[in-house]
C-alpha cells in the first residue's frame, strides 16, 4: 500500500509560496477547498491550483473539495480539462454538494436542495465530454446537442475524480463516480464502516475498478499537546460557526507527535491511503505546524508502515 500525504495552501494571497514549500517539504499533493461566500476568506480551487501548477514541477494538484453544483457542468468539464493540461496531468478534481452556506446557493440561483441532483448530473456530463466525442445529453439541468470537448485531459480516462462527504448520498455517488473516496469529520471507525457500505455499493452497480480511500483531516501539531487542542478547537470554533471544544478529538488531529502518530495509524488501518491535512491552528504558526508534520509525523508513519511490511 503505498501512502500519500497531502496539505491545504495557507492563504489566498501566498498560493505560488505555499504550493512550492509544500513540494520542498515532500508532500504528495497540495490542495485547497473553496466557497463564493462563507463564513471566513476563502477563494475559489480551480484559480488558486492553477497559481500553483505554475510554481512547482511535480507535486499534484487536489481541490478538496469543488462545489460542483454551483457550476455549468459544460463549464466545469471545461475548467478541468484546461487545468489538467496546464499541469501536464496532475489535477485531482474533489467534489462536494455543499450546502453548510446556503446563502451562496442563492446567490448563484441554485436552489439548495437540487445539489445533489445537479452533482451527480454533473459528473455523468463531465465523464463523457472528457472521454467522448459528439456528446448529445439532454438532462434536467444540462443539455450537450452534439459537442466534443477539445483538448481533453491529459490523464487517461480522465483526472481522479475524489467524492468527498459523510452521509450515504455521498458513498452512493462515490460507487458510481469515484475514483477516490475522501471523507471528512469521520471517526476511524466511520471511515471503515464507509468503505464497506461503497464497496457494497460499487458491487450492487456492477463496478470492476477499485476505488482509493483517502481522509481529509484538519490538524494542529505541537509538542505542547494542549496546545495543540486549544488552537484546532479554536480555529474550527471559527471556520464552523459552532463550539468544537468537545470534537476535537473525534474529528481533527490535535496533539504532539506521537499523539498524531497514533491516531492516524488508527486511520490507515481503518483503511486510508491518502490523507489530506489542513492546518487548523492560530495562523503564526501555520509554517511550523506543517513543518512538525512533515519532519516528524508523517516519517514515522511511513517507518512503521515499512517495518509493519
Amino acid at each position: 500500500m503505498a501512502l500519500e500525504f497531502g496539505i491545504g495552501l495557507r492563504r489566498v494571497d501566498t498560493v505560488a509560496a505555499d504550493a512550492k514549500q509544500a513540494e520542498a517539504l515532500g508532500f504528495d499533493f497540495v490542495t485547497t477547498g473553496e466557497h463564493v461566500f462563507f463564513y471566513g476568506p476563502i477563494g475559489n480551487s480551480l484559480i488558486s491550483l492553477a497559481t500553483a501548477a505554475g510554481a512547482t514541477e511535480r507535486i499534484k494538484l487536489m481541490s478538496t473539495i469543488t462545489l460542483v453544483p454551483l457550476y455549468p457542468a459544460a463549464l466545469l468539464a471545461k475548467q478541468v480539462a484546461a487545468l489538467d493540461r496546464a499541469s501536464n496531468g496532475r489535477f485531482n478534481l474533489g467534489v462536494g454538494v455543499g450546502g453548510e452556506y446556503a446563502k451562496e446557493f442563492e446567490a448563484c440561483g441554485v436552489p439548495v436542495g437540487e445539489r445533489g441532483a445537479r452533482t451527480n448530473e454533473s459528473l455523468e456530463v463531465m465523464t463523457r465530454l472528457w472521454t467522448e466525442d459528439e456528446v448529445t445529453f439532454e438532462g434536467r439541468f444540462t443539455r450537450l446537442p452534439g459537442v466534443s470537448l477539445n483538448p481533453r485531459p491529459v490523464q487517461k480516462p480522465h483526472p481522479p475524480v475524489w467524492i468527498s462527504g459523510r452521509s450515504e448520498a455521498a458513498m452512493r455517488r462515490c460507487a458510481r463516480y469515484g475514483t477516490g473516496w475522501l471523507p471528512y469529520m469521520y471517526t476511524p471507525e466511520k471511515l471503515s464502516e464507509s468503505l464497506a457500505e461503497i464497496g457494497r455499493f460499487a458491487q450492487d452497480a456492477g463496478r470492476q475498478s477499485p476505488i482509493r480511500p483517502g481522509l481529509f483531516i484538519f490538524f494542529a501539531v505541537h509538542e505542547d499537546r494542549a496546545e495543540a487542542v486549544r488552537m484546532a478547537s479554536e480555529r474550527l470554533s471559527i471556520q464552523y460557526n459552532q463550539d468544537f471544544s468537545k470534537l476535537v478529538g473525534r474529528y481533527a488531529l490535535a496533539g504532539n507527535p506521537e499523539d498524531c502518530v497514533a491516531r492516524l495509524e488508527e486511520y490507515i488501518e481503518a483503511g486510508a491511503q491518502t490523507i489530506i491535512l489542513n492546518s487548523a491552528c492560530d495562523a503564526d504558526y501555520v509554517e511550523s505546524n506543517e513543518a512538525l508534520l512533515a519532519s516528524e509525523v508523517m516519517p514515522a508513519l511511513k517507518r512503521r508502515l515499512n517495518d509493519a511490511h
